[in-house]
């Protein structure tokens, strides 16, 4: 019994020198070898920055610039430039000259104030108008404009009236054409109302440019139109008829741009330069002067005379050949928001009579007294100036 407990220790023994050896070998015990050579990193030198203003997303030229589309990122102070803006606050409600991509750094010169509305800020209204379209001012007066109404901003219709007129297409001229005589004697001089004497003409006497005429015409006030031969059913005669007056033109009008957006109502605004006024003189030992207060006098600006619109290059030729043919354009307001492209029917005299069923008068064996030949608005008391009595 005593040997088996003395076997067991031993066993055990030589377990525990096994294991210990084979610890030992596999390094367990010994010092811990690094796999690289340590190296001592330098303490890094802090850099200066700065918070610079950027965009974070695309913004197109002429966009107004808010709070949404601005952010802050730091930059190195050495790599800051004069220009670039360190508050949003100093951006917000400026206006973009340029594209920019998002991450853009924001400087000075990519920037245009918007202070009432670009009336102070001169060629700068060209970032108000849309790629593709161009500005053009066309004449206005309180009856074309809606009575000065349209604003900057605002949408309106474009109204053309044009005057129509037969024409001879070879003389381009009115028609009736005028009728006249024409002698022929000779071959050598043409001598004629419209035209200027040759000098051969007017070497030659009455009676020698009477054999020497080429072509002379000869025409009246009253019988130089040229008319109609009619047959009268009464007396089955055959008469000629002259016009008793010159042609009578033809009125159309039709819209001619249904949507615009207004740039400028009147002239904008040109830069002033202030002058100071020139120092008082004072003499020696007398006191300076106090100088009297100026008299404020209210100048009540004229009205508008030009309305700048926003259209489509072709729309601008348009309009500029309208205004040098002495076509009358007319503006027509549109309602705020209001997108709807409704389509309208050129108005004549005939659409006229035809659309609100206007009847053409009867000739009656009676009519009213006193004669009309125009139509006269009434005169209205407020109509009439009130003279400013004297003193």
């Amino acid at each position: 019994m005593r040997l088996g407990r003395i076997i067991i220790l031993l066993a055990i023994l030589v377990i525990l020198v096994l294991v210990f050896g084979f610890l030992f070998t596999q390094g367990f015990f010994g010092p811990k070898k690094s796999a690289e050579p340590s190296t001592v990193l330098p303490t890094p030198t802090p850099v200066d920055m700065v918070d610079v203003v950027v965009v974070t997303q695309h913004i197109n030229r002429g966009q107004i610039l808010d709070e949404a589309v601005l952010s802050l990122t730091p930059l190195p102070r050495s790599s800051f430039l004069e220009g670039m803006f360190t508050s949003v606050d100093q951006v917000v409600g400026k206006r973009a000259r340029i594209d920019m991509e998002s991450g853009y750094i924001i400087t000075q010169n990519m920037l245009a104030d918007t202070t009432d509305q670009l009336t102070k800020v001169g060629s700068d209204a060209a970032l108000l108008i849309p790629k593709g379209l161009v500005a053009v001012s066309i004449p206005i007066s309180r009856i074309t404009s809606v009575s000065y109404a349209p604003q900057r901003g605002d949408h309106v219709s474009v109204i053309v009236s044009l005057l129509f007129v037969d024409l001879d297409s070879d003389f381009q001229s009115r028609l009736p054409n005028n009728s006249a005589a024409v002698l022929a004697a000779g071959n050598s001089v043409l001598v004629g109302p419209a035209q200027e004497a040759t000098e051969q003409a007017g070497n030659l006497s009455s009676s020698e440019q009477i054999t020497t005429l080429g072509a002379q015409v000869v025409t009246g006030s009253n019988i130089s139109p040229m008319g109609r031969a009619q047959v009268d059913p009464a007396f089955e005669q055959l008469f000629y008829l002259v016009p008793s007056e010159k042609q009578r033109t033809r009125l159309v009008s039709q819209t001619l741009i249904r949507d615009v957006i207004v740039l400028q109502v009147g002239n904008f605004a040109q830069p002033t330069i202030e002058v100071a006024p020139p120092p008082l003189e004072v003499q020696p030992g007398e006191p300076t002067p106090t100088p009297a207060p100026e008299a404020v006098v209210e100048e009540v600006p004229p009205p508008p005379d030009v309305i700048t619109l926003i259209v489509s290059p072709q729309d601008a030729v348009t309009l500029n050949y309208l205004m040098y043919a002495g076509a009358q354009l007319t503006l027509a307001l549109r309602s705020a928001g209001d997108d709807t492209n409704t389509p309208t029917e050129a108005v004549t005299l005939q659409y006229l009579l035809s659309t609100y069923n206007i009847p053409v008068p009867v000739k009656l064996p009676y009519g009213m007294e006193p004669r009309v030949d125009e139509l006269n608005a009434p005169l209205l008391p407020n109509d009439v100036p009130t003279p400013t009595p004297e003193p």
